[in-house]
């Protein structure tokens, strides 16, 4: 194709949230991402998503795709297509400018590009043999540090990387990660792990006292406080695997 042609294809690589919803009741979406996001605008800062109804528990014969859409814009995350909905439910998102894609659309290759081996010819003693250029290292997930209080009302995000926070995260407040969430002070807001999707995301902190806690979109609230085997205890937060179900996990964490 001429470099001057009106259209040019090319491949990239693009950063897309797997969204997991569990129903398609709009109010019920709507309470829970008011919970989760805060109604901020820009939450997901222009995000692309695929809708993931793998565990879906309460599905509507006619879901108003346009206004889930539209409910997700409203927090900055923009969908992009859906999987594993019933072939009937995945024909009128796909009318609505939502296509199906399969189970392997989310994955990610680890396989690395193999060298081929050319046919050894004959060749002089003294000529070394030619040496083949290991690939360039992956880059290490960037770490970013919070040493400064975060105040009811502000929200820090550590895009594509780890967090690690040295003061207090007051009620109110709200810290954020696509890789896990160190915190060495009293976590009093909520703190969200993998918010990218990474389900081997983790949380930990030294003083739980948290309002809520979610990694890779699974969250829990503490509405009537902390447990008070946790309360003002050192606990770390992940995703356990039940029947093929991710579950999250509060548990005691021992420093001692």
């Amino acid at each position: 194709m001429a470099k001057d042609a009106p259209i040019q294809f090319k491949g990239t690589s693009l950063k897309i949230i797997q969204t997991q919803l569990r129903t398609t009741d709009l109010a019920a979406l709507h309470a829970a991402l008011a919970e989760l996001t805060g109604n901020s605008p820009d939450f997901f800062e222009n995000e692309l998503a695929v809708l993931d109804f793998s565990h879906a528990e309460t599905l509507s014969d006619d879901p108003d795709w346009s206004a889930i859409c539209k409910l997700l814009r409203g927090s900055g995350l923009h969908a992009i297509a859906t999987r594993s909905l019933p072939e009937e439910l995945a024909s009128s998102a796909n009318a609505a400018g939502l296509p199906t894609v399969g189970p392997d659309a989310l994955g990610r290759s680890t396989a690395r590009p193999k060298v081929a081996e050319a046919p050894v010819a004959p060749a002089p003693a003294a000529e070394p043999a030619p040496v083949v250029a290991a690939p360039p290292p992956e880059p290490a997930p960037r770490t970013v540090t919070l040493d400064k209080p975060l105040r009811s009302g502000q929200r820090f995000y550590a895009k594509g990387g780890d967090l690690v926070v040295t003061a207090m995260i007051s009620a109110g407040a709200e810290v954020i990660a696509d890789g896990n969430i160190h915190i060495y002070a009293p976590l009093r807001g909520r703190a969200l792990a993998g918010a990218s999707g990474d389900k081997t995301a983790r949380i930990f902190t030294t003083c739980l006292e948290a309002e809520l806690v979610s990694v890779a979109g699974i969250y829990r609230t503490f509405e009537a406080g902390v447990p008070a085997e946790l309360a003002r205890q050192p606990a770390t937060v992940g995703l356990t695997e039940d029947g093929g179900e991710s579950r999250l996990t509060v548990a005691a964490l021992a420093l001692r």
